[in-house]
């Protein structure tokens, strides 16, 4: 049977010899890590054992033995206290992703323990359940299949409000500012754009501002939370706009359009499926509804909960 080399280095000098094989695995710890990266920060064995509950000279040892194993000296020791050498420095880097790798997988299978059931409850206006939600929630179940997931769909911000505000929904999608008791981050921006049926008729690509103002509109129900921003939007340029029509569905309003009953200034997302005769422009000055996730500030949540938001915070929405 083949022995691995090794190789015998005698200082004449002493007398002493040091045996090293090249292929001998390192035995290094994870403890002997965290104890390198707290000396590292600490710029002291002694400061380093305080803060680790150890005594120093446990902490000189563990280091010393990992130089041992590795063949580097991994500090340069003085009256001023430990300081990293080059190679030790390089190390300490290592340690560092090592360290952190293991807190990933006890908090992965924390999780996993914590994720064995539970649901998540969200609520949401329909063009966000229809063209946003479906992707996100198809990665989550994936992922934690044991997981029940609940949309709750409305018309208005105010009534997902007030689903968060009492229980009813664990976190929301909304456009409007709300007040301080929720917590909110960007999800994404959906352009509105002006629709003109088939037969309409223009040169250019680029709408004019004149041509909608002309043009009589199917515009969303006054209550509906759209329109406001519509119209201040385009007052703001000098344009007034004759609607001709109020209807509470977007899909009703897309389909009026379709059928040459007039145009409409509706968010891209509320208007999908769009017919493909269907003329779509963006407006003369670009105009975006921000949609938001909006959870209760200081709030208690479940892991799923945890879960499921890490998960739209990674997720880039188109």
């Amino acid at each position: 049977m083949e022995r691995s080399p090794s190789f015998t280095l005698t200082n004449k000098s002493d007398g002493c010899a040091m045996i090293m094989n090249r292929h001998r695995p390192s035995q290094m710890k994870l403890s002997q890590l965290r104890i390198l990266v707290a000396v590292a920060e600490h710029g002291s064995f002694s400061e380093a054992a305080l803060d680790l509950d150890m005594s120093q000279s446990a902490v000189s040892h563990a280091i010393a033995m990992l130089e041992t194993d590795l063949g580097v000296v991994l500090f340069s020791r003085g009256r001023h206290g430990a300081s990293p050498t080059p190679v030790g420095d390089r190390i300490i880097g290592h340690a560092r992703q090592m360290l952190k790798l293991q807190d990933d997988i006890v908090k992965d299978a924390n999780l996993a323990r914590s994720l064995s059931g539970g649901k998540v409850r969200m609520a949401a206006f329909r063009s966000v359940s229809t063209h946003i939600l479906p992707e996100v929630i198809a990665q989550f179940c994936d992922r934690f299949p044991e997981i029940d997931v609940e949309i709750i769909e409305h018309l208005d911000d105010l009534s997902i409000e007030d689903d968060i505000r009492k229980g009813r929904a664990d976190l929301g999608f909304i456009e409007r500012p709300v007040s301080e008791e929720f917590e909110t981050w960007e999800l994404m921006r959906d352009e509105y754009v002006a629709l003109f049926p088939p037969t309409f008729k223009r040169e250019g690509s680029r709408l004019d501002w004149n041509e909608l103002s002309a043009y009589p509109l199917i515009m969303s129900h006054e209550s509906n939370k759209f329109d406001p921003h519509i119209y201040e939007h385009c007052a703001a340029s000098g344009v007034t706009l004759h609607v001709a029509y109020q209807i509470r569905s977007d899909s009703t309003i897309v389909s009026m359009v379709a059928r040459g009953l007039g145009a409409t200034v509706i968010p891209r997302l509320a208007a999908e499926p769009i017919p493909p005769d269907v003329k779509v422009y963006s407006l003369p000055v670009p105009l975006f509804r921000v949609i938001k996730v909006a959870v209760l500030s200081n709030a208690l949540q479940v892991p799923a909960v945890f879960a499921f938001l890490d998960l739209l915070k990674s997720t880039t929405v188109v």
